[in-house]
């Protein structure tokens, strides 16, 4: 009885941990813990794992350095690297004085994509028509 319980408590303990064994233990773990996440941090998260998976290339490195991160710390390693490559003169952070500011940004965008719902031109042309064809028994 006491394993189990010991048990259960390691694995409630690191739910909120991402699990680096494996590229699918790491995205299977972020994806439920992004889930968890309020919206305001959802992004901050997503933007840091993506920084951090571009900055390490190497699988092994990868998974070794992400192994065990809770969503605060990989943020704040999101937050590191951001200074990092905006003191580095990247173009790509030029146009953001802060995290912040970039993190918005991408909030707005993903609000506004939320927002355009296009309609698949072949259900332009079809209406709301449905056609059976009876065939008697």
């Amino acid at each position: 009885m006491f394993l189990i319980c010991s048990l259960t408590l390691v694995a409630c303990n690191k739910s909120h941990q991402i699990n680096g064994s494996s590229l699918k233990t790491v995205n299977r773990s972020v994806n439920v813990i992004k889930e968890k996440l309020p919206l305001d941090q959802r992004i901050e998260f997503e933007v840091s794992f993506w920084t951090l998976r571009d900055e390490i290339r190497n699988n092994k490195d990868f998974l070794n350095e992400i192994d065990g991160l809770t969503p605060e710390r990989l943020i704040e390693k999101g937050k590191e690297l951001f200074a990092k490559r905006k003191a580095s003169g990247n173009k790509d952070y030029e146009k953001y004085d802060n995290w912040d500011q970039m993190i918005a940004q991408y909030t707005q965008e993903r609000i506004d994509q939320n927002r355009k719902k296009t309609i698949d031109p072949r259900d332009k042309n079809q209406g709301n028509k449905i056609d059976y064809k009876m065939h008697p028994m």
